[in-house]
């Protein structure tokens, strides 16, 4: 039985600009499989956003092809098989923790006692039990952006795309938040694509990390991380931990050089 969840082949992406054409990704390929939590890295510009909005279908790609649960990104959108967390929490500050969480099933249509109780579930698996009735001004960036992973894990879908979520949290903040990540996958066992410009974020998180290279974006490594799925935070000072990240900083340098 075939597990591939998203397939990316030569996958291409050429943006159209007042300045000439601008070559965002260039013959991507790369599998990733159920229950896997893959990392993208890569500098600024490299194209780890574009990739990750390609399978979202927030941006149409001009060559190749990807499949989302063995169909386009727009069907896969359509049967709801992803959720989307972006940079910033983006909760409207006039509905409550509770309201922003329900919109997505609102919109879905899911019956009032079934958004109540997913709405319940979902707080307490991002562990903001109790906080339904705040809003979020009244809460710590950290918490908006567990706030905004409920959300999207609201209508459980079996996919989890998240765009750089904690990279404006101080680092306290952050590894924190990655240990609840961490948490949270292993419980619900979803696939999870997750953008970072932080190496150590990378290898704490994934069991595949993919290197990416500058404009225009293309795969410079994958890594599959021998780490153990049980991660305290103390493995970071592990050799096994460091000797991956030595290899993401090389793929990163390399892809430098190669650009």
């Amino acid at each position: 039985m075939n597990d591939t969840v998203i397939s990316a082949e030569n996958l291409s992406l050429t943006f159209e600009t007042n300045d000439g054409p601008v070559h965002a990704l260039k013959d991507i390929n790369l599998d990733i499989a159920k229950g896997e939590f893959v990392s993208f890295i890569g500098p600024s510009g490299c194209g780890k956003t574009t990739f990750l909005r390609c399978m979202a279908d927030l941006e149409t790609p001009t060559g190749g092809e990807i499949t989302v649960n063995g169909v386009t990104p727009r069907e896969a959108r359509k049967s709801r098989a992803y959720g989307y967390v972006f940079q910033a929490a983006g909760l409207y500050p006039w509905r409550t923790i509770g309201g922003n969480i329900r919109l997505p099933l609102e919109i879905m249509g899911y019956s009032k006692e079934d958004q109540a109780r997913r709405v319940q579930q979902v707080l307490e698996l991002v562990e903001l039990d109790g906080f339904d009735r705040k809003f979020p001004w009244q809460l710590s960036g950290g918490m908006q952006q567990r706030a905004s992973i409920a959300r999207a894990l609201a209508f459980d879908a079996d996919i989890l795309l998240m765009d750089e979520p904690f990279g404006a949290l101080d680092e306290i903040v952050r590894d924190h938040l990655n240990e609840q990540l961490l948490d949270l996958w292993a419980r619900t066992e979803k696939t999870i694509g997750f953008v970072t410009h932080s190496i150590p974020e990378a290898v704490y998180l994934s069991t595949k990390i993919v290197v990416m290279s500058p404009r225009p974006g293309r795969i410079a490594d994958v890594i599959d991380s021998p780490l153990p799925k049980e991660r305290p935070l103390e493995i970071r000072d592990t050799p096994e931990f460091i000797e991956i990240a030595h290899r993401v900083r090389d793929g990163l340098r390399e892809g430098h050089a190669d650009g």
